[in-house]
């Protein structure tokens, strides 16, 4: 049986997004349906479209509009999606992934650097500080699913 996560993480649905939901952020047993329950939350991997509206649907932004605020703000996302460290967390506050909208590109030498490597992952989160970053690796360099 195929693992949708573990084929995401390793940059083999190009064509799918993954989401992931913190209980803190939002908690509903609904998305148990479509998604796998991980230590703090939801994480979904779904087709692009679905993904998109669902995204919207739970966070009230667009998928895309999120992902464009969050691209100039460099932080760490790890792999596995759940979790990641935010660029801001060195003041004082608490610091924890609320939400992780996250699409996987294919290889393309033509751009080169990091895409002529491999399939690459774009993650982008949202921390419960307000702060909006992004992260991207090689997916061949995953240590998580």
């Amino acid at each position: 049986m195929s693992n949708p996560r573990e084929e995401f993480l390793a940059g083999e649905r190009p064509d799918d997004v993954a989401l992931f939901l913190a209980d803190s952020y939002v908690s509903d047993d609904r998305l148990e349906r479509f998604g796998d329950r991980v230590d703090d939350g939801m994480l979904i991997v779904v087709d692009g479209e679905s993904g998109r509206s669902a995204f919207q649907a739970a966070t009230g932004t667009g998928a895309m509009e999120f992902a464009k605020s969050a691209m100039s703000n460099e932080g760490e996302i790890d792999d596995g999606l759940t979790d990641g460290r935010c660029p801001d967390a060195d003041d004082g506050e608490e610091h924890a992934v609320q939400f992780v909208f996250a699409f996987a590109e294919e290889q393309n030498e033509e751009v080169g650097g990091i895409y002529a490597e491999g399939d690459v992952v774009h993650a982008y989160a949202q921390c419960s500080c307000g702060t909006a970053y992004s992260d991207r690796w090689n997916a061949a360099d995953a240590t998580e699913a």
